[in-house]
Formats: structure tokens, sequence, C-alpha cells
């Protein structure tokens, strides 16, 4: 049974998840920018809700609704909600991605997304964590799409994903216009590959800023950017 994960102001229950807490959440909801002040975030496929309590964490945002179609996953991100400093601001619906574009008439000032992604054909025994971890859950030209649908004309739409998809990631989206306007590429240390994009995009081209970001310098030593990244978060930074 996975033990609760503790961050220093919510804890993250995770043993009903086929997804647990991992480096790519915790990165991208320390990274994605806030500048535009959201009033209204929307966490698609929120798994343990993570995403959506960083967030709460980190802005005044009113409305944090998430979005999870695993039923068992759906029940403990309602729990995570409810047992948080935040309750009052977090909802989380258990729908389809593609039925909930049809039905709701809101749109969202910031949309995050950490989507399954092993293409490859290496599928285990275990569906629950299939459904979690591959694309064809969420096709990455069905998320972009529903995306544009869902975010405000001024809005801010904030995704990690293997490096070796962003080019046709950043393609796909400017089909329905939405523009990176900015990079982060992670790696593990200095000499390994980039193994992470966490990227933001808006309905605005602009020159992107494009920055790197190295994890450890070696086992469990982690570098001062990593550091400053994730300290709000992390117990031991």
């Amino acid at each position: 049974m996975s033990k609760p994960f503790q961050f220093k102001a919510f804890t993250v229950q995770q043993d009903q998840c086929a997804m647990k807490i991992g480096t790519d959440s915790v990165l991208l909801g320390a990274w994605t920018p806030l500048e535009t002040n959201p009033f209204s975030i929307l966490d698609i496929g929120a798994g343990t809700g993570v995403l959506s309590l960083q967030l709460a964490q980190r802005s005044a945002a009113q409305v944090i609704d998430a979005l999870e179609i695993d039923e068992l996953a759906y029940e403990q991100c309602v729990d995570n909600f409810e047992a948080s400093p935040w309750a009052d601001r977090l909802f989380c619906y258990h729908a389809d991605l593609a039925e909930f574009t049809e039905e709701i008439e809101d749109q969202y000032d910031l949309i995050i997304s950490n989507p399954p992604f092993y293409s490859e054909d290496f599928k285990t025994d275990n569906n629950q964590r299939d459904l979690a971890r591959f694309t064809d859950a969420l096709p990455f030209e069905h998320l972009v799409d529903s995306v544009s649908k869902l975010l405000t004309k001024d809005g801010v739409f904030s995704v990690v994903i293997p490096y070796k998809e962003e080019s046709h990631f950043i393609t796909l989206a400017s089909q329905v216009g939405l523009f990176p306007n900015r990079i982060l590429h992670v790696k593990g240390t200095k000499h390994s590959e980039i193994k992470r994009s966490l990227l933001a995009f808006s309905f605005r081209e602009s020159v992107i800023k494009t920055e790197a970001l190295v994890i450890e310098i070696e086992r469990h030593q982690y570098t001062q950017e990593y550091i400053n990244l994730t300290q709000d978060f992390y117990l031991n930074m």
C-alpha cells in the first residue's frame, strides 16, 4: 500500500491512484506561470489532485476544478481536496474530457495537465495504471482541441510531456491556435539527456522563453535551481 505523500502545506493520499506522486507533477505545479493572476483553473487528468493542490497553495484562484475519469482516482482526489486547507476552492468532476468540454459553458484562465504519455507498446497487466500512463486514454490531439475550447482568450495552458514529443505537441497545438510562450527542458543530471519538456501556451504568438533545469548534481544532491523551484512544497528542501 502506498504511503501518503506529505508536502509542507498539505498531504496527498495516493493508494487508490495508479499514478503516484512524481517529479513531473511537482515540477509542473511549481513552474506553471501565474503572472496573469487566474481566477479560474482547470486540472485535466487530475489523479491524486496534486497539481490543483499546488496551484491552490500558489495562487488566489477562486475556482479550481479538476477532471478525472478513473473512478478510484476521482474518489481519492475528492478526499485529498476535502482534507486540504483550500477545500472551499477545489472541486473534482468524474467525467471524460470530451463530454466535459461539450457540456460546460465556462472557460478557464489557466489549464494545467500532466497527461498520460507512454505511446510505446509496453502495456502491463494493470489496466488502471495503463489508463493513467498511455496516450490512448487521452490523445494529445484530443487534449489540445479541448483546451482550445475551454481556455479564455488571455488564458495559459501548462503541460508536461516527454522531450521527444515536444515538436509534435507544439505542431498539434498550433493547429488550434495555441503557441508556446515558455519552455523548460528538464534533465536528471548535467550530463544526461533532456527527459521532459514543460510548456506554457497561449493564443498569443511571442518570442519563446526557453530555459533548462538540472535536477541533481549527484544522487540525492539537488541543484540550487531545483531547490528554489520546489522548496515551497517538499518537506526536506
